[in-house]
């Protein structure tokens, strides 16, 4: 009876120990296999494109990761050296607000990086989920129209949203959002928010019901399509638009990438950006970026809406527009326009100075039309 329940013992022994080994080994595999991935990604040859990954923080911390769900949200954001304070701004907001593993793509030109690296490093941003991707401008040749007396006007990183399956070539979502934009609640619900089937995108239309309720004289009368393109071309005349089709802000999108590249979307753009250069199809009183008319030629009646909400928009107009309330209300604030929240004359800056994040070198500084300090929350 001893003789057999000793061997018993031993059997049982044995039977942990083999469970042990294959528990070591199956994560030992599973360690080699995220770190030979990692190493692809790192290593992996420049995007024909130019767009290159410079940097990438491949894991959450623990402590983080167990308070945050597995849900990943892909965010491309373009990213200025002279207005690197406002994607600092976005990024915080978004992260703050969210529960969700955040990664973000942030798009930028080669002497931009390491600026944005230590600003992201030596803050409370250290914990973001980030790539750093070089825009290389060079893809740009013979799409747009550079003004010989303007050149140093052409901004190139605002066309970094035509080139979405290049920058985050394995997601199927992404969101794009400008730099001069502050979420106020989970950016997992603009994630979420439902594509027809064959929209590779979904907008915010500028004759939405929070525009036309809510906005005040002051924003411009341009919110169709004929206030960014010339009907008196032929070219645009043969597309058969409606030039009173509400057009829409391209600031804030959710792109379905996978719709995107069956249906060539980036071939699309760059076709109508190079025939701009030869024919000057836009209109000349452009209501807005150079970047929305071949946007709203090849989404025309083909895009599905965001909620309004998340594009509360017009911030950066001279005046205040909407009461304390409904900014509060709103999900995303968006400042386009002239006016933006780290310069003098913007309105709500309150709102925008809660996230703004102080540039550890000391190279960015807000142009404050008061002088009370604040405390980045």
């Amino acid at each position: 009876m001893h003789s057999s329940s000793s061997h018993f013992t031993i059997t049982v022994n044995i039977s942990i120990l083999i469970v042990a080994v294959v528990i070591f080994l199956l994560v030992l595999h599973h360690n080699f296999l995220g770190l030979s991935d990692f190493l692809k990604r790192e290593l992996s040859d420049s995007n024909p494109l130019g767009l290159q990954p410079i940097d990438f923080i491949p894991a959450v911390p623990q402590r983080l990761a167990d308070e945050r769900n597995d849900k990943e949200i892909s965010v491309v954001i373009a990213a200025s050296d002279e207005r690197l304070g406002g994607a600092i701004a976005a990024m915080n907001s978004i992260y703050r607000n969210t529960r969700s593993n955040v990664v973000f793509y942030i798009v930028t030109l080669n002497d931009t990086a390491d600026h944005l690296r230590l600003w992201l490093s030596n803050t409370a941003l250290k914990n973001l989920r980030y790539r750093i991707l070089d825009f290389d401008p060079r893809v740009l040749e013979g799409k747009v129209q550079v003004d010989p007396q303007k050149a140093d006007t052409l901004k190139p990183l605002t066309f970094a949203r035509f080139y979405l399956p290049n920058l985050v070539p394995h997601a199927e979502k992404v969101i794009y959002v400008d730099d001069d934009i502050i979420v106020q609640d989970d950016i997992l619900e603009l994630y979420n928010t439902p594509l027809k089937p064959g929209h590779a995108a979904a907008f915010s239309d500028d004759c939405d019901s929070t525009t036309n309720k809510v906005a005040v004289r002051g924003a411009g009368n341009q919110y169709n399509y004929i206030g960014f393109l010339d009907y008196k071309k032929e070219t645009i005349r043969k597309l058969a638009m409606k030039a009173n089709t509400c057009s829409f802000n391209p600031g804030v999108f959710v792109a379905n990438l996978t719709e995107w590249k069956l249906q060539n979307i980036t071939k699309q753009l760059e076709k109508w950006m190079a025939l701009n250069v030869e024919e000057e199809l836009y209109s000349r009183t452009l209501a807005g970026s150079i970047t929305t008319p071949p946007l709203l030629i090849v989404f025309y009646k083909q895009h599905s809406s965001i909620d309004p909400m998340w594009n509360v928009r017009h911030l950066g107009i001279a005046g205040k527009r909407y009461s304390p309330q409904f900014v509060k209300a709103a999900k995303l604030l968006h400042w386009n326009g002239h006016f933006k929240p780290w310069g003098r004359t913007a309105s709500y800056t309150e709102v925008w100075e809660k996230w703004y994040v102080p540039d550890p070198t000391g190279k960015f500084s807000l142009i404050r039309r008061h002088s009370e300090a604040y405390e980045a929350k």
